[in-house]
């Protein structure tokens, strides 16, 4: 069974958690986190988004480049494709709350645009603590990995998504605890019906969702 590891309390994200704030009030102390470099690299912090008492929370990777820029996580292409899953699977998406294992955006120049760059383990690991508090203030009754970063994160480093994506997960974390592809690995298909087939893959592993969410 997949563990939940705690945030290391000498981390220096973790020294700036209080006990008992609201997530608006992480998000507020979030803006000034510098617990990695990407914060250097990364416009502002773009902290977690929704109701307070969401049921379902969806856990991404990191900000894009659109979501690094407006401050809000997945309202870039991804997102869009995110937004067309969740009406398709009949998941509200004001009624989630979405965020990501890491919270500054990370990119590599290539000419004029900023790329996507994996986050590494360290800065995986450094941001941590600010999705274990999100995750204790929200106690959501469903949290849905999107894809092997978020995966990985929450659920240790040998959780493989392709073998068990859209299937629920024993772990403390949440009553039900799944994970399914990132929606930008749908954006990547290299044609139109493969990217359809993938579509519906991911849609279907949302409906899944949709049943136990209440």
């Amino acid at each position: 069974m997949p563990k939940r590891t705690s945030g290391n309390p000498d981390d220096p994200a973790q020294k700036k958690i209080p006990s008992t704030p609201s997530l608006q009030g992480l998000a507020r102390i979030a803006k000034n986190c510098k617990a990695c470099e990407l914060w250097k690299r990364g416009t502002q912090t773009v902290f977690g988004e929704g109701e307070p008492d969401s049921t379902v929370m969806f856990v991404g990777e990191v900000p894009g480049d659109q979501e690094d820029l407006a401050g809000k996580p997945f309202v870039g292409p991804a997102g869009n494709l995110l937004n067309k899953a969740l009406a398709e699977a009949g998941i509200d998406r004001s009624k989630a709350y979405v965020t990501n294992a890491v919270k500054h955006f990370n990119w590599e120049p290539r000419g004029k645009r900023r790329i996507h760059k994996k986050p590494s383990a360290a800065e995986i690991s450094a941001c941590r603590p600010w999705l274990d508090a999100e995750i204790s203030r929200l106690k959501p009754r469903v949290i849905v990995c999107l894809g092997a970063t978020a995966a990985q994160a929450l659920l240790g480093k040998d959780f493989r998504v392709t073998q068990h994506r859209g299937q629920f997960i024993d772990s403390p974390l949440a009553p039900y605890v799944a994970a399914t592809v990132h929606p930008s690995s749908v954006l990547r298909a290299p044609d139109d019906e493969t990217r359809h087939e993938e579509m519906k893959r991911f849609v279907a592993d949302l409906k899944k969702i949709a049943k136990v969410i209440s």
